[in-house]
């Protein structure tokens, strides 16, 4: 609490001006570049490279998208932006719908912090060795893969320790091998795991969900009920990730999909189930009452 004297030729505030880098950056540039998409909605393509001191890519690009256009933001597409080379921490945070960041080269932690409607894909080079699946930088999520995930759809070729810790909403696949301590204290949402080494009941944390089988016969409409339709809805998932990454391990799923699928199981939350099955129950009934009176 004692105010010292200053030292002579010292200020007591603001001695020197700081510079925190924020006004030669990445976003600014695409930014500029989708203005058109910004202040007309017109479709924009970018592409520029990126290296790892590129943080939060996409972030200030979806708060110019927000101030114009809300929550809902753009169609989706509208702003497609290429990248090449390795992406620094929270790559695509807080994207905004309508906002597309595809991403030759690796990424970093944090990829899809806040994701908000946005997509995001990221694939090797073309003329790299990398093999996705087995790469932790590319195609493998490392620990906590969707770690409060309330909403977003994710396809990924494996993940660490802990994936979908506390996911209370949206969708997760993994083509591949996962963790321990899957889905601890999971609420909501559902994931697809592909099990070809039958490990994963070792791996999962059984306090909050249950592990059921992916129904062969199943119908091949898709429909929005979580209960259902998941031979259909993993296949279109494995389908929207082999067109945006060119994925190996998704073409071969995809090209032998009726011999995987028993290796697949789907994580349903407890109680979440519970609440969906009186849901879809409440809303068939006035179809149920209205057949009833024909």
């Amino acid at each position: 609490f004692f105010k010292p004297d200053t030292w002579e030729g010292d200020l007591l505030y603001q001695s020197q001006k700081q510079d925190h880098d924020i006004y030669d950056i990445l976003d600014r540039k695409l930014i500029q570049e989708a203005k058109p998409a910004i202040e007309d909605s017109k479709p924009v393509k970018i592409d520029t490279k990126i290296n790892n001191t590129d943080r939060s890519v996409g972030a200030m690009l979806s708060g110019e998208v927000a101030k114009k256009y809300g929550h809902k933001g753009l169609p989706d597409e509208t702003i497609n932006v290429k990248l090449l080379g390795t992406a620094g921490q929270s790559f695509g945070a807080f994207l905004a719908k309508g906002v597309s960041l595809e991403l030759q080269g690796e990424g970093n932690d944090y990829v899809g912090k806040g994701i908000s409607g946005g997509r995001i894909a990221i694939y090797p080079p073309k003329n790299s060795k990398i093999i996705p699946e087995e790469n932790i930088i590319v195609g493998i999520a490392g620990e906590r893969f969707a770690v409060r995930n309330s909403g977003a759809t994710a396809v990924v070729e494996g993940s660490g320790d802990h994936c979908c810790e506390y996911m209370t909403g949206g969708i997760v696949v993994v083509l591949g091998q996962v963790g321990r301590n899957f889905g601890a204290g999971m609420s909501g949402g559902i994931a697809y795991i592909l099990d070809e080494e039958d490990k994963f009941k070792s791996l999962y944390n059984p306090e909050m969900i249950e592990l059921e089988k992916i129904k062969n016969n199943d119908e091949a409409t898709l429909g929005d009920n979580l209960l259902e339709h998941d031979k259909e809805r993993l296949r279109q998932l494995i389908n929207n990730h082999f067109m945006y990454t060119n994925s190996p391990k998704a073409k071969n799923i995809l090209d032998n999909f009726d011999n995987f699928l028993p290796k697949f199981i789907k994580v349903m939350p407890t109680e979440y189930k519970k609440v969906l099955i009186k849901m879809y129950e409440k809303n068939d009934q006035p179809e149920k009452l209205q057949r009833g009176n024909q």
